[in-house]
Order: structure tokens, then sequence, then C-alpha cells
């Protein structure tokens, strides 16, 4: 695990790109932070990254986004859910057990128990300090991401 401070949405989208200009097919990344973090920010480019051109937005209302780009990014937002059931309904495991993209899920410790069992974490927290800092905290549950972690936390010492 390792954190960075983030001082400003410039940085954060700067990080969100050079990650996505790397990742491979079928990672799965589970994205924490409260409401207003960065979440979203972060997202959008990660797709710039993937060379995604869509408006990339919270898929807070449709639960699931899918955008082409050098790989289709498959983005969750699983705040509404209720239920696990409900991840069955919307295919989610579908999407998550084989993706042909990168998957980011928000809101995934909802459902901790149905995630798999190899994911990258990132968290998106405010800081005490100035309103436009963040703390980024990466992690990696699992072992299959541990050579891409490496790589993501070289890629951090910008």
């Amino acid at each position: 695990m390792f954190d960075i401070i983030s001082k400003s949405p410039e940085e954060t989208a700067k990080l969100g790109e050079k990650i996505g200009e790397f990742l491979p097919s079928g990672v799965v990344i589970c994205l924490y932070g409260d409401l207003g973090a960065g979440k979203t920010l972060f997202v959008q480019n990660l797709a710039k990254g993937l060379g995604i051109d869509e408006d990339v937005t919270s898929p807070t209302f449709n639960i699931m986004n899918v955008y082409e780009g050098r790989l289709p990014l498959y983005h969750f937002d699983l705040y509404r859910l209720e239920q696990e059931y409900e991840l069955e309904d919307i295919g989610f495991y579908d999407y998550v057990d084989d993706p042909a993209g990168p998957v980011v899920i928000e809101w995934a410790d909802k459902f901790a128990d149905s995630l798999p069992d190899d994911y990258l974490v990132i968290s998106i927290e405010r800081t005490d300090g100035d309103d436009n800092e963040r703390k980024i905290t990466f992690d990696v549950r699992g072992s299959i991401y541990d050579e891409l972690f490496q790589e993501v936390e070289k890629l951090c010492l910008f």
C-alpha cells in the first residue's frame, strides 16, 4: 500500500490519465471516496488515457456505463443498489469475472463479498489542508496484480 497527495484537481486528472494509458484489459479497480472526493474526475481521465473521447459521467442512475476506446471501460456505481441479488440483475458478474477491458467499481464496499479475489484499490480522500488537496491511497487485493501495482507505484512518483 502507498499514498500520494494530489495538490489539485489537475494533478488528480493527470494521474488518472497516466494510469489509463498503460492499463491492461481485465483489471478490476475498486474506487472509494466520499461524494465529491474526485472519483468521477479520476475516472474521466482514466478514460482519456484509454483513448475514450466520449463524455464520461458518473453512472449513479444508470448503475453501469460502457465506453469504447483502446479498450472498453466498464464503469459501475453501486451506490443506489440495496441488495446483493441486484448485482446479478445488472450483469455485474459477467463483466467482473471476465472483462474485455478495465472495470471500475465505485461504492464496491457495499458488496465486498461479491468482489473478485483480485483487484486494485484506489481511495480518494479530502485532506485537512487545501480544499483541492486529496490523499490518494493505492492497494491491491490478491496476487495477480502485484506487477501492475508496482507499475502504478512508479507512475505515481510524478
